[in-house]
């Protein structure tokens, strides 16, 4: 049965970092979270020229994971654990921050001096109370890693980021069952991806226009649409449009535990707040030093 929408949300408009633009569907006035979600944020699609790419210096996170995909552009990342890396255009990494980490994400230096196309996402994922203070660890995983597939006419293409879509599995573990598919359809096409009834479910729209859930109600760039829980099937289709319709869907089931959270902290008693807010001050997260 195909499920049917419960509420659809045009992004707003905001910056973080340094000050880049990013456009959040949620959290915002009317969605808090979606439980096991906590964030979506996309960045660009924007050209910047040489040094204006902006990115997120040192910062503090605990209690949740934070997923990029990188589009376009190029980014290294460094934490106050020693680890380091680069993601690419088509690169995902997906970092539990558990017990906490300094973090910082900056443009590749290449990038930074030269400009280009910047284009991303930034996902956070909510993490059981079990799990909230375990090691810190990072899955950086190559485009090339990402398992892709399409439909027998070539007008659907899925990248299955987590979960399983198209009989592919994805290779990232998640911590918290989730599905996070990344859909290309061309003009003229429909698709029903199988979600678990007990999933909470939503798409975001990068690009174009498609019709959504039962009612094949027409969402386009920039919203979000968020899907009842009253099936096991999630229907998205285009019709003639000009461009092809670029869409995110995500899917995991909730945890049902109590949300604190202040900034890049996340826990479930505002007395473990307190105490995640204390030991960044104390300096017990660590720093970036090298």
């Amino acid at each position: 049965m195909n499920r049917t929408i419960s509420q659809i949300i045009t992004a707003k408009t905001t910056t973080e970092g340094e000050g880049f633009i990013v456009h959040r569907s949620f959290p915002n006035y009317r969605v808090a979270d979606f439980d096991p979600f906590l964030l979506l944020d996309e960045m660009g699609p924007i050209e910047l020229s040489a040094g204006e790419v902006k990115g997120a210096p040192d910062h503090p996170h605990r209690g949740f994971e934070t997923v990029t995909y990188v589009i376009d552009g190029a980014f290294e990342h460094k934490d106050s654990q020693g680890n380091s890396g680069k993601l690419f255009s088509g690169d995902v990494q997906w970092m539990t921050a558990g017990s906490g980490v300094i973090h910082s994400e900056m443009p590749e230096t290449e990038f930074a001096q030269k400009g280009g196309k910047l284009h991303g996402f930034q996902l956070w994922v909510n993490l059981p109370k079990k799990d909230k203070m375990i090691k810190p660890r990072y899955q950086d995983i190559a485009s090339s890693k990402i398992p892709i597939a399409q439909s027998d006419d070539g007008k659907a293409r899925v990248k299955v980021i987590a979960g399983e879509s198209m009989g592919k599995q994805a290779v990232i573990d998640t911590k918290t069952s989730i599905m996070y598919l990344h859909f290309t359809l061309q003009q003229d096409v429909k698709v029903t991806q199988k979600v678990p009834k007990e999933y909470n479910a939503f798409a975001y729209v990068a690009e174009g226009e498609g019709l959504f859930g039962k009612e094949q109600y027409p969402v386009h760039k920039e919203q979000a649409v968020f899907f009842e829980r009253d099936g096991d099937e999630i229907a998205i289709a285009t019709t003639n449009a000009t461009k092809p319709l670029d869409v995110l869907l995500l899917a995991g089931i909730p945890l049902g535990e109590p949300v604190a959270r202040y900034g890049p902290f996340v826990m479930n008693t505002q007395e473990e707040l307190k105490q995640a807010i204390l030991d960044y001050q104390s300096g017990k997260m660590g720093k970036i030093d090298f």
